[in-house]
């Protein structure tokens, strides 16, 4: 399997993926498609715009997609319909968008051309009575 030479990445703007961005970059030396999703963050979104120019997108490379709406009508009203809980206990928060992110990621690699997508997952370590341990460093 051949490396990629262009990735469409679910970029947030924060410490993981913008690592993950020049990784990327340097690693791979492939071209890097950000794609970050208006899911009602608000003044999130231009700093996120922001860092992925500082570390040397094309702002021609960079979509910032108000996904609001159909977030809402298609997951998270579905959601709530199901009951669906995070441990029995909590709605479900941020997951619930993976899938339509990862919609809106493959829609964008065929639209630029590129040849694979990247979404970064923060690990959650957890002991056997269900206690959350920091995430390892």
């Amino acid at each position: 399997m051949s490396a990629p030479k262009k990735v469409v990445l679910a970029y947030s703007g924060g410490l993981d993926t913008s690592i993950i961005l020049k990784w990327l970059q340097t690693e791979y030396g492939c071209e890097v498609v950000t794609f970050t999703a208006d899911l009602g963050q608000g003044e999130e979104l231009e700093p996120a715009r922001a860092k992925a120019i500082l570390l040397g997108i094309k702002p021609e490379n960079i979509h910032i997609v108000d996904v609001r709406e159909e977030f809402v009508r298609d997951f998270v009203f579905p959601m709530f319909r199901a009951n669906a809980l995070y441990e029995g206990l909590y709605l479900l928060g941020t997951s619930i968008a993976r899938p339509l992110i990862s919609q809106h990621l493959v829609r964008i690699a065929a639209e630029t051309g590129a040849d694979a997508v990247a979404m970064v997952r923060r690990a959650k370590a957890m002991t056997r009575s269900g206690s959350s341990f920091p995430p390892m460093r």
